[in-house]
């Protein structure tokens, strides 16, 4: 279309508009690291502008993929692409804007100025209506704005409603400092207000017949002068086959966290929360529906620059995997691997209802399960019988060592049996050194055991017992440490950092072919637990 015409046009076809949200798409690329300069927290939740880009994507792969002649059909397409890609809380904000403006356009053939002032009032409310604790100051506040500008101008081209539109949400967003302490704190606006600027912008361009500009320098970004905190694990998924109102999900997550949003479409429901239970809320919502694809993030160490990277990974995994683990340092490890966790080991058995539910939570077809405790192995081998819609194949892991030394291969695109075979060859080769105290009196294998000692334990078998966690730790390495180039030293809370890294250093110097690496959070009762490999 071009710039003299749009202007003329009394009225966008789906064709236009599937054009325009396709440029939109390239418009906001452009502007992607401006966005991000605005985030008020180093790493809140992935990048502001990097995910609602990867949005706006899947709403073109999606326009593509269908090609929409009707406002229909465009509508359908605009609503379940930004649906199946939204990111984070500033991208599934955006999907709804994008599903309330669909939801009104559908019904039409073309849009004329009071079609399209209706569909952005759809925008605003759908918006509202998906955040639990609306907050002005936000993307909110700028498509509200943005809204209520164009009440009156139902006179005019739909290319004028477009940009009075953005006058007005452009008014909002400079307001947003004096509505929200923290943007004023930053010293900038709202970056999800600025991002949906940036898409609208890209719309009008497209029919005005702009060019695309050059990236802007970034000169003004968040002052990082908010105290760091701890924000929990930013965990979306996306469920297919919903049977149950949205909002039955949503009062069912509720409890587990913040910065809460679960929004529907088409048979899907989106969820996106910041919570310290990630496994647990994936299990409870994996009944409510087919798990198609899930993401669990620690936000206290997540860079933006591995978010585009690890949902593309995402996308086209072919095996999960999932993990019995005990000890935060040990499940920490596990979930950078890829791993969906669920919480046990010794004395804390889970059920096979437990692992059944974390399997469903998984979006791969083919599901590995690692029990790693003897005592879970056959919990795991029955979940076969709850889960019949997925491949399941238990790797019979008798330690969190094995398991570690297994997880390390996990790759999320190999082929299953290829994978199980390896990762086998792995658990094998490992061996696990485990330090706990001995809850009574006994003797066990020739060694004699007084009640309190520190017993050690190879692989599950009992082989020394020392008065100080550390000699009982040494005592079982030395025999080993020749035949082994790689150990990871996982230390408890009881142990503190300063002893840890004390023994850290009498080991360095006694095995200095050995690589150790020292993590804390080892398994409650366990002052140390070591992995060779």
């Amino acid at each position: 279309m071009s710039s003299a015409l749009a202007k003329e046009s009394r009225a966008l076809t789906a064709e236009d508009l599937t054009k325009a949200f396709k440029y939109a798409t390239d418009w906001l690329g452009v502007f992607v690291e401006e966005v991000n300069a605005l985030n008020v927290y180093p790493v809140p939740d992935g990048d502001t502008g990097t995910n609602m880009h990867l949005t706006m994507q899947s709403v073109r792969r999606q326009l593509a993929e269908e090609n929409p002649t009707t406002m229909t059909d465009f509508a359908h397409a605009l609503s379940y692409g930004s649906l199946l890609g939204a990111r984070g809380n500033s991208g599934v904000i955006l999907s709804q804007v994008l599903k309330g403006f669909a939801e009104t356009i559908k019904q039409y053939k073309t849009l004329t100025a009071s079609e399209l002032i209706k569909a952005f009032h759809s925008a605003a409310k759908a918006a509202y209506a998906a955040v639990i604790k609306p907050v002005e100051g936000t993307i909110l506040t700028v498509v509200r704005s943005a809204a209520e500008g164009i009440k009156e101008r139902m006179s005019e081209s739909p290319i004028q409603v477009l940009k009075s539109a953005w006058v007005a949400g452009q008014e909002a967003l400079k307001k947003t400092p004096d509505m929200l302490p923290l943007l004023k704190q930053a010293g900038v606006v709202d970056a999800g207000g600025l991002g949906f600027l940036r898409v609208l912008e890209g719309i009008i361009a497209f029919f005005e017949g702009k060019d695309l500009p050059p990236p802007p320098k970034i000169e003004k970004r968040a002052q990082e002068t908010i105290e760091e905190q701890e924000f929990g694990y930013c965990t979306e998924f996306l469920l297919s086959n919903v049977k149950v109102d949205t909002k039955v999900i949503q009062e069912a997550v509720q409890s587990f966290g913040d910065s809460l949003l679960v929004v529907g479409a088409e048979g899907f429901v989106k969820g996106h929360i910041h919570t310290e239970e990630p496994e647990k809320l994936l299990a409870l919502v994996a009944q409510y529906g087919k798990m198609v694809k899930t993401k669990v993030e620690d936000m206290t160490e997540q860079h933006s620059e591995i978010l585009q990277g690890e949902l593309t990974e995402a996308d086209t995994a072919n095996v999960g995997l999932v993990v019995v683990s005990d000890g935060y340092g040990i499940t920490k490890v596990f979930r950078s691997l890829k791993a969906r966790v669920v919480g046990g080991g010794q004395t804390n058995n889970p059920s096979v209802q437990d692992i059944a539910d974390a399997v469903r939570s998984v979006g791969a077809h083919n599901v590995i399960v690692l029990p790693n405790n003897k005592n879970i192995i056959m919990a795991a081998e029955r979940v076969n019988e709850l889960v019949k819609d997925k491949e399941v194949k238990v790797l019979p892991t008798r330690t969190m060592g094995q398991g570690l030394a297994a997880a390390i291969l996990f790759q999320e695109t190999a082929e299953p049996d290829e994978l199980l075979e390896e990762m086998q060859e792995a658990a094998d080769n490992a061996r696990t050194l485990e330090v706990t105290t001995a809850s009574r009196s006994a003797t066990i294998d020739g060694v004699e055991v007084n009640e309190g000692q520190f017993i050690g334990l190879l692989d599950t078998r009992l082989k020394v017992a020392k008065d100080d966690p550390e000699a009982s730790l040494k005592a079982m390495l030395e025999p080993l440490a020749k035949d082994y180039e790689v150990a990871t030293l996982f230390y408890s809370s009881d142990v503190g950092e300063e002893r840890a890294e004390a023994l850290l250093a009498e080991l360095s110097e006694s095995y200095d072919d050995m690589e150790i690496e020292l993590l804390p959070g080892a398994p409650a009762l366990y002052p140390y637990l070591m992995v060779l490999e």
